[in-house]
């Protein structure tokens, strides 16, 4: 039969608009899917919180998704994939403000290679970039000005996730170098860690944390919210990963179901393990962000993972959790919900892991992946770092004593959580 009659047959027409449409559809199920992570990191630091501080964490988390759309919408989608629109060619780009869908099939069909259409591309992505800013509200949790928080996830999401994002994704100097980063072990989660890390040092800890004594353990008010919010987590997850497949192709995204799960289920049990033979308790906070540690890390390569490979990845990031924990309050640096063992350490170590394991070990892979991460790591850390600085000389960034023992609820809100119960 001759190919061009075939190629312009209404049959293969019929069949490319079929697969369009289920590809888009399954881009627009995992968009929804990675929208439910909100919701289970606002459980979660809520959870990790006290009393007093939860309508503050819940405030923050409702905005951040708010702030992260708008700006996504206003800069960030065309700053992270500029297209021939570069500035400084592979570091910087920019195709102007806002979005706007190309006419016709071009932002439909023609669109991605037929993969899904500009709209799908744009509210996909933009699910993401919220997430950086929501990395850094838990690590700065019962303390941190209201107001200060706002403006700085404002201008992060606005500008330095977009930035290091296209570095990779959006056909940047990384991609060309070869660093691979399938869903953002290090592109979201490392990046947002780097940022919560450089807000809690200028921070500084919360009242009483640290003492003459030790370390006193500051508990969160609600196990049962914190559990929830990770279990939101691990399903939202699917579409996490399972979504940057960028298509429903059957093989992939069932493999990165599994590799995903696999990792997750091997972080609760690493993470099980190392704190039971550092402490001798079973510690539900560990074993929680042990799972969401097995997460991050798979996701830089869970598509290139076997399911034996996941586990080990998996198992790595919950061991290192209980440890990192460790590390950082010895130095002092207090994160009320580990964000930064969680997303900051496992997902440097789920991004090297793709030159260790898989499909593109390879001492030559691995070089790339420590140059990619030490180049998103060092802006992150240098531009949230400068940016909070400037606010903390200028409306400060921590609030008062006095309202630090009260609460953020009643301060800054004028509100309490649970209103018929005692602040504590």
């Amino acid at each position: 039969m001759n190919e061009a009659i075939l190629v312009n047959s209404p049959t293969v027409d019929a069949a490319a608009h079929s697969l369009f449409v289920v590809n888009n559809t399954w881009m627009l199920v995992s968009t929804v899917l990675v929208f439910i992570m909100h919701l289970g990191f606002s459980a979660l630091e809520a959870g990790f919180v006290r009393t007093k501080n939860t309508v503050n964490i819940l405030f923050k988390n409702a905005m951040i998704i708010a702030i992260g759309l708008l700006t996504y919408a206003f800069i960030g989608f065309n700053l992270m994939y500029p297209g021939d629109a570069s500035i400084i060619d592979g570091i910087l780009g920019f195709a102007g403000f806002g979005i706007e869908a190309p006419e016709g099939d071009a932002g439909l069909i023609a669109y991605a290679e037929g993969g899904y259409s500009y709209w799908t591309d744009f509210i996909f992505q933009g699910m993401f970039a919220a997430t950086c800013a929501t990395i850094v509200s838990g690590a700065v949790a019962e303390r941190m000005k209201l107001g200060s928080f706002l403006l700085f996830a404002t201008v992060f999401v606005a500008l330095a996730y977009p930035i290091t994002g296209m570095w990779k994704w959006g056909g940047g100097w990384l991609d060309g170098l070869g660093f691979y980063d399938f869903a953002g072990s290090t592109i979201v989660h490392a990046a947002g860690g780097f940022a919560a890390l450089a807000a809690a040092m200028l921070l500084g800890p919360r009242l009483g944390k640290y003492t003459e004594a030790g370390i006193k353990p500051i508990p969160g008010h609600s196990m049962p919210l914190a559990a929830i919010g990770v279990f939101l987590l691990w399903f939202g997850w699917f579409g996490f990963n399972g979504g940057s497949v960028l298509s429903a192709d059957p093989g992939p995204v069932s493999l990165v179901f599994v590799t995903t799960s696999l990792a997750a289920a091997a972080g609760a049990v690493g993470a099980f393990t190392a704190s039971y033979a550092l402490f001798k308790t079973h510690d539900l906070s560990m074993v929680l962000n042990g799972i969401l540690g097995g997460l991050v890390g798979i996701t830089a390569g869970a598509d290139l993972m076997s399911p034996m490979e996941a586990i080990i990845i998996g198992l790595i990031a919950g061991v290192i959790i209980p440890f990192s924990v460790v590390f950082f309050d010895k130095i002092k640096i207090d994160d009320p919900v580990g964000a930064t063992s969680v997303h900051l350490v496992c997902g440097i170590w789920g991004t090297l892991a793709v030159g260790l394991f898989g499909d593109m070990a390879g001492g030559g892979q691995l070089l790339n992946q420590l140059i990619g991460v030490a180049a998103i790591g060092a802006f992150s850390f240098v531009f949230a770092y400068a940016l909070l600085f400037l606010l903390k000389k200028t409306i400060g960034i921590r609030v008062d004593e006095k309202e630090e023992l009260a609460g953020l609820d009643p301060s800054e809100h004028e509100m309490m959580s649970y209103a018929d119960f005692m602040i504590k």
